[in-house]
């Protein structure tokens, strides 16, 4: 078995993971720009048994996939960091206390650190720089800043101190063949200091010296990454605090402490590590206690604030018998539980595993970002080199009013040439406007918005759905929904509560025939209902066995038990000797009107029209069918969720056409979707859970983007075969498996909740991508000169760095916006 999936860094044919390959994620440090990105990746892809490789710049981790065989972690990691690239492969959920684990944070802690002291002492240069031209602007004397050698000394110290590990790096980068944003920012400002360094000791040349250029190409560049760190730590807040909820310790009560009833002594317990607590070992937990793993309260009340899993801030009182998880917040009492879950099962871990797998993924449509910065620095190194050679031999000569007169040099007295943007600019010689034009195109070059476009966006908005209890598995489900036009329901336990209750328990009367007991009655045609849907957990089965036990009617023996989902059960059930002396068996059918057809069971036209009745009330209608003759009828009725009319309303105000699909009869599916104000056309019902896939996609091949939203084992198949899969967190497991987006607090409400973030999270990423085309497809024209023979508009080098570093930081405050469309208050 193998599955396909396309290269997200490039467009490239689809890759063939084998089934038995593995995935590991490897934190990775140093990656500066989408030039980073791709250098890893190679890195990593052309390492034996590596199939397929990811790289996030926005949360800097790597998701490789491996034959386990062939390609080691461990070895990845050390190949990446012998390239530049200090990694560490990530342990599993509810490891992350290790020792290499701290070290990569550690190290990312002293990366802050470091950058923050380059900033302070490149402010402190800028600010002395800016001093030696006080005498200029304002006449005010201040022997010595303004000397030229002064200035050179404040450009050598920039680039050997706050500078140095910059220009390292990108020559190091480019050395591999694999230049990245300091490696263009390295060639700007070495370019700017060697060409003033030359001018300074050979003034026989008639240069000028710009040593103020490397100076603010330092500053500036540092302010903006410090920002732009600053950022993406606020974008990434919302997955660290889900890590700070996993409990760190347990207390464990000794088997023979176990009580059987009420909450055990504080001396009874001993705590021991979270992660070494065992399924079935019994644990105490106090008021103020993090719960430390999923379980079930066996002993003691309390109220547990349950906010980090479902957003939902209103504590929910917990009593024996009910169903704790991992990281939640016992409140008021001291409880005893028994585990259920540990470790990465807990329901805690999975929301992390989710959340942390839909941050590292990439979105497809960041799939054109990553092929225009897998060779984004090579091209900007081009148009600098023609932008150096167009102006040298033609652009001076066709246009030499661009020279001007005068001299851009420390103490000249062209105050302009201190502004960002020089308009008019005077220019010694064509040598030194070709250089300007060419530095100012390397450093103008923005490849770290093109990387941080789609990952910022998706971090914030995978952080504030974890945040609000909307998880989204992966970035292409972002991409889905903005392009869904229809959005279809399951009825049973999704549009209603799930919860339906008996309502009527009809006999077909008389049947005057041996075939029945003598004493025949609604009492017993309940019994036999109960003893044949004793073998499953389908809600209708359930408020059957409900209204049984209410009855106090016990399970009699049934055997030879047949089903068919979405159709009815079948059994032998042998009487009681009440009812039946002999205790003779009967076969007993349960179901639809088809159901009893297959069985050979006729069903004449008044009792035909008697279910149709009961439908039309919005009852689901079970046939009770005792040795081929109908016996009676069990009508079932289950509620509409009180948030559906609204949600459905606010659905198709948001442009979505909504259908509803269930196995159930027209005539109790047109009461449901009354009640919802929903056309005859939107009703799919009687149809078959086999037949739900089938039909989703026919509505596809018809145009449709449909998504699903279900909760029950027969909606796995319609929820993956759905463009979006949408599953309530009560559901049964496979369901929440199989969908896109799992709602954790149940609400209808958070369908269009998750849907609008899906949207606007898209919406982003979009905004993103166009400002980060749009900085460097403005950007670097202006800086080559384009606007200078008209308008005389020259963008200096300085200004070409500003404006690069404030790109990236613009992009990552943009995806920040998300926060004021969904505050977490709103809950």
């Amino acid at each position: 078995m193998t599955q396909s999936v396309s290269s997200p860094s490039e467009m490239a044919p689809e890759v063939v993971i084998p089934a038995s390959a593995r995935t590991i994620a490897i934190d990775v440090t140093g990656m500066k720009c989408a030039g980073c990105v791709r250098a890893v990746e190679q890195e990593l892809t052309q390492c034996e048994g590596v199939v397929s490789a990811t790289v996030n710049l926005a949360t800097e981790v790597a998701t490789v996939q491996y034959q386990p065989g062939t390609a080691n972690p461990v070895k990845l990691a050390e190949k990446l960091t012998a390239a530049g690239f200090p990694s560490q492969p990530r342990l599993p959920v509810g490891d992350r206390t290790s020792t290499g684990q701290i070290d990569i944070q550690e190290r990312r802690r002293l990366e802050t650190q470091q950058q923050l002291w380059r900033l302070a002492i490149a402010t402190l240069l800028l600010f002395l720089s800016a001093l030696g031209h006080l005498e200029l602007l304002a006449g005010i004397k201040l022997p010595g800043l303004s000397n030229i050698w002064f200035h050179c000394g404040l450009a050598t110290v920039a680039l050997l101190g706050p500078g140095r590990a910059m220009l390292i790096d990108g020559w190091r980068r480019l050395r591999r063949n694999a230049p990245n944003m300091n490696t263009l920012v390295s060639l700007g400002t070495l370019t700017a200091y060697t060409t003033s360094l030359i001018a300074l000791l050979f003034p026989q040349l008639g240069w000028e010296c710009f040593f103020d250029e490397p100076v603010m190409l330092v500053g500036f560049i540092l302010l903006g990454r410090t920002l732009e760190q600053q950022a993406r730590q606020r974008a990434a807040s919302a997955f660290q605090s889900l890590l700070a909820l996993q409990p760190k310790i347990a207390r464990l009560i000794p088997a023979q402490e176990s009580p059987p009833g009420g909450s055990p002594t504080a001396s009874a317990a001993i705590e021991i590590p979270a992660d070494s607590v065992r399924v079935g070992e019994w644990l105490q937990v106090l008021p103020g206690d993090k719960i430390p793993v999923d379980g079930e309260i066996v002993a003691g009340q309390t109220t547990v604030d349950e906010s980090m899993l479902t957003g939902e801030s209103i504590p929910i009182l917990k009593q024996p018998g009910d169903l704790v998880a991992a990281g939640t917040l016992n409140q008021s009492g001291t409880i005893a539980l028994r585990t259920t879950r540990t470790g990465q099962d807990t329901t805690l871990a999975q929301i992390i595993a989710l959340v942390e797998a839909a941050q590292t993924q990439k979105a497809p449509i960041q799939r054109l970002a990553d092929a225009v910065a897998g060779y984004f620095t090579y091209g900007v190194m081009t148009i600098a080199t023609l932008t150096f050679c167009f102006w040298y031999f033609f652009g001076t000569h066709l246009w030499p009013e661009v020279l001007g007169t005068g001299d851009w040099g420390i103490g000249s007295s062209h105050l302009m040439s201190h502004h960002f943007l020089t308009h008019h600019p005077t220019t010694p010689s064509p040598l030194l406007l070709s250089l300007k034009l060419a530095i100012a195109v390397l450093v103008v070059a923005c490849p770290c918005a093109l990387g941080l476009a789609t990952p910022t966006a998706i971090l914030v908005g995978s952080g504030i759905g974890a945040e609000r209890g909307l998880l989204i598995r992966g970035s292409d489900i972002l991409e889905r929904v903005s392009h869904l036009n229809t959005i279809i329901f399951d009825k049973t336990g999704t549009l209603t509560t799930g919860k339906p209750t008996v309502t009527d328990c009809l006999l077909i009367s008389p049947p005057h025939s041996s075939t029945f007991p003598p004493l025949y009655s609604s009492s017993t045609l309940l019994q036999l209902a109960a003893s044949v849907e004793s073998g499953t957990r389908h809600p209708l089965a359930i408020a059957i066995q409900q209204q049984a036990q209410q009855q106090e009617l016990p399970v009699l023996p049934a055997q030879d038990f047949v089903t068919t989902p979405g159709l009815g059960v079948g059994a032998t059930v042998l009487q009681d000797a009440v009812s039946d002396p002999d205790q003779r068996p009967v076969r007993v059918i349960l179901g639809t009107l088809d159901w009893l057809e297959q069985h050979q069971v006729k069903v004449d036209e008044e009792i035909q029209q008697q279910a149709q009745s009961l439908a039309q009330a919005g009852k689901t209608v079970v046939y009770v069918a005792v040795n081929d003759r109908v016996a009676g009828m069990i009508a079932v009725l289950d509620i509409l969720r009180p948030d559906a009319e609204p949600m459905v309303t606010e659905l198709k105000r948001m442009g979505l056409q909504v259908m509803m699909l269930t196995g159930d009869r027209q005539e109790t599916a047109t009461a449901i979707a009354q009640a919802l104000n929903l056309p005859a056309e939107a009703i799919l019902a009687e149809v078959r859970p086999e037949a739900k896939a089938h039909l989703i996609a026919n509505l596809q091949q018809q145009g449709y983007r449909v998504a699903m939203v279900g909760d029950g084992i027969n909606d796995a198949p319609a929820l993956a075969q759905a463009d979006v899969g949408i599953a309530l967190h009560s559901g049964t497991d496979v369901a929440t498996e199989t969908a896109g987006i799992i709602l954790m607090r149940d609400r209808l409400t958070d369908v269009v909740e998750s849907i609008r973030l899906s949207r606007v999270t898209f919406h982003k990423i979009q905004q993103n991508l166009f400002w980060a085309f749009a900085y460097n497809i403005l950007g670097i024209p202006l800086a080559a000169g384009v606007l200078l023979p008209t308008l005389g508009i020259l963008l200096s080098p300085a200004a070409a760095g500003a404006m690069m570093a404030f790109s990236s930081v613009s992009v990552v405050m943009n995806s920040l916006l998300l926060y004021l469309t969904f505050s977490p208050s709103k809950s």
